[in-house]
């Protein structure tokens, strides 16, 4: 039996009530004032374009790769940094940056990830105040387990702090990913960090990775003081091809992360089937924690010869992933196999045999942290007594404050937090720290045979 709706009378026709007008116009208001309000731009991120001037601090960043040109931008990358129209086509650009002047050139800047799970906020905060420098960027994830309102606790603590606010270098990410070491999802989490900084075309020269248990041995001062006098294509990543037990245990098996998929954590699940080692590239393995230039990154972004996408796929079914990607992407490519400094900066203590994951550091390791020179050390408990005497003895930092440095302006009279009052950040005051730093260099602690003739120019 057809229905006439409309056309029979009485309370059953569905429009002779005309009560649903007043919602249906007040709707109608409300679309046409957001898409007002959208046109308008009053919904567009407040990002400051060069990461410095006033205006508030950049809080959320909701990443839309969407809105990008992709082909001009990676057609003018790819074009810089190959140097396609050089006038003498036998140079290379990594050897024109290895052979340069590096103490002529601007001072370097480092971009920061800093990354942490449920609990992690408030050391969070103190490891942000102890390698903070306003020449940085700095960007904050907690991943999908904590809760929102610890994001959220995070994110206010950047908006309130004076500093963050004038300098808006500091950036926390909205919406937590869900990070499983072993899988890809920590890899994806660093790409999309540096999606970040290059969306923003924000000025950085290398990228590093931190967790939340991880502190720094050294102030900022003292690093870039070091680094402006290095080559910027240099690339601090552990790197050895993958042999023994780790071929058979991380290779060949073929694994799938949930954290992909699923809203919780779990373990990797391992299928039955097995497959061969790769004949196109050659497998490489080392530490997850990494010190990259921005040209490198650059290239694992776009990948205009397909080699840092076909290795993301690769890689997507690999045991520990953050231990391989970047590792196999450098020591695959003819670009920048020979920018490759064997050593991530990081002081790690391990047992023996080695375990899966490292020691947990305490003040009885104190002195090996500083002798090895290194910048960074991990894995640190939550508030140890090893963090203050870090604060007190290495980076003179009092709780709650940043590490003091050149650019403080300010007067510590009175107990007066000089960091207070910002100054010029190109200028550096390098302490004990840079020396420290700086013999590891020299000596090729932190660097393989092959890479020590990129170093002759400058030690």
């Amino acid at each position: 039996m057809r229905k006439h709706w409309g056309l029979s009378s009485g309370p059953a026709r569905p429009f002779g009530d005309r009560r649903w007008l007043v919602p249906f116009l007040a709707s109608l208001l409300v679309t046409g004032s957001l898409l007002l309000a959208a046109l308008c731009g009053l919904f567009s991120p407040p990002y400051p374009g060069g990461g410095g001037g006033g205006g508030d601090a950049v809080l959320f960043d909701l990443v839309s790769l969407d809105s990008w040109d992709a082909r001009s931008v990676e057609s003018g990358i790819k074009t810089r940094l190959l140097g396609a129209e050089q006038e003498d086509d036998d140079d290379n650009p990594d050897d024109a940056a290895v052979n340069s002047d590096a103490s002529d050139a601007e001072p370097p800047r480092i971009a920061y990830l800093l990354e942490g799970t449920k609990g992690d906020g408030l050391r969070m905060r103190r490891t942000l105040q102890a390698i903070y420098h306003p020449r940085n960027q700095y960007i904050l994830h907690l991943d999908l387990e904590a809760p929102p309102r610890e994001r959220i606790d995070l994110a206010m603590y950047v908006k309130g702090d004076p500093m963050f606010s004038q300098v808006g270098n500091v950036r926390v990410i909205a919406k937590g990913n869900l990070v499983t070491y072993k899988g890809p999802t920590m890899v994806a989490c660093t790409l999309h960090a540096v999606a970040i900084l290059l969306k923003e075309g924000l000025e950085w020269d290398w990228f590093i990775n931190l967790s939340a248990s991880d502190y720094p041995l050294m102030t900022q001062d003292d690093i870039l003081h070091v680094f402006s006098s290095l080559p910027r294509n240099l690339n601090f990543v552990e790197h050895f091809q993958l042999s023994g037990w780790k071929v058979m245990q991380r290779a060949k098996p073929i694994v799938l992360d949930p954290g992909l998929y699923l809203s919780k954590k779990f373990d990797l699940t391992m299928t039955t089937e097995r497959r061969e080692l790769p004949t196109s590239f050659k497998l490489f393995t080392g530490s997850a924690w990494i010190m990259l230039t921005k040209s490198f990154l650059e290239y694992c972004i776009w990948g205009w010869d397909n080699l840092p996408r076909n290795l993301l796929m690769y890689y997507v079914n690999f045991i520990s992933s953050p231990e391989g990607y970047f590792q196999t992407v450098i020591c695959n490519s003819e670009e920048f196999r020979g920018t490759a400094v064997g050593h991530d900066l990081h002081y790690i203590a391990w047992d023996y045999p080695p375990k899966q994951h490292p020691r947990i550091l305490s003040i009885k390791d104190f002195n090996k942290m500083v002798k090895s020179g290194a910048p960074f050390a991990r894995k640190f408990p939550k508030d140890d007594s090893v963090l203050d005497k870090i604060d007190r003895e290495l980076l003179h930092r009092s709780e709650g404050r940043f590490t003091p440095g050149a650019w403080c302006d300010g007067n510590s009279e009175g107990g007066t937090d000089p960091c207070l009052s910002r100054g010029e950040d190109s200028v550096f005051e390098p302490g004990p720290g840079a020396e420290r730093l700086q013999r590891p260099i020299e000596e090729d602690t932190f660097m393989g045979l092959p890479q020590r003739q990129l170093f002759d120019t400058f030690l």
